[in-house]
């Protein structure tokens, strides 16, 4: 499994995402242009000691991650009418793919994935109705949920 990050922009939100790959042994990519510098201090802060135990793979852009992963499941994560995560059977080689804080996955990135993928959240605003509600999950809670999800699938299936 991989952890991927499209344009992130919170030097934090990558570095708490860091700890939790390094936590699960998972690969993180990170897809430029990045809204941080990898050397700033927020990141390293966030990512702690762990950012030896991290394999960290940097994309130029989308095309060249893509052309990387010719026989990988990329799933997109997204509030947009995704496959409920519970509901979503996971493979040991899929990658996780995750969009920017201030606007997530284009579609044309969602339009390339293989699945499309969400988070329930019994209290998301009705964008239709306005009825207020949270919007979305930070960025670093939305990937341990999701990793934390395919982690349990795949490694403790039946019980073991």
């Amino acid at each position: 499994m991989e952890v991927t990050l499209f344009e992130p922009r919170i030097p934090q939100n990558t570095g708490n995402i860091a700890r939790t790959c390094a936590a699960f042994n998972i690969p993180l990519n990170l897809i430029e242009p990045l809204g941080f510098k990898l050397e700033d201090k927020y990141l390293k802060r966030a990512g702690l000691d762990y950012w030896p135990l991290v394999t960290l793979n940097k994309y130029e852009n989308f095309e060249k991650f893509w052309e990387s992963k010719p026989t990988k499941r990329i799933l997109s994560f997204s509030k947009k009418n995704g496959i409920y995560l519970k509901d979503f059977k996971f493979l040991e080689d899929d990658v996780l793919l995750f969009g920017r804080e201030d606007s997530g996955l284009p579609d044309c990135i969602i339009d390339k994935s293989n699945f499309l993928i969400s988070i329930y959240m019994p209290n998301l605003q009705n964008r239709i109705t306005d009825q207020k509600g949270v919007r979305s999950l930070n960025l670093s809670v939305a990937c341990g949920i999701a990793i934390y999800e395919a982690h349990k699938q795949i490694n403790f299936q039946n019980g073991n």
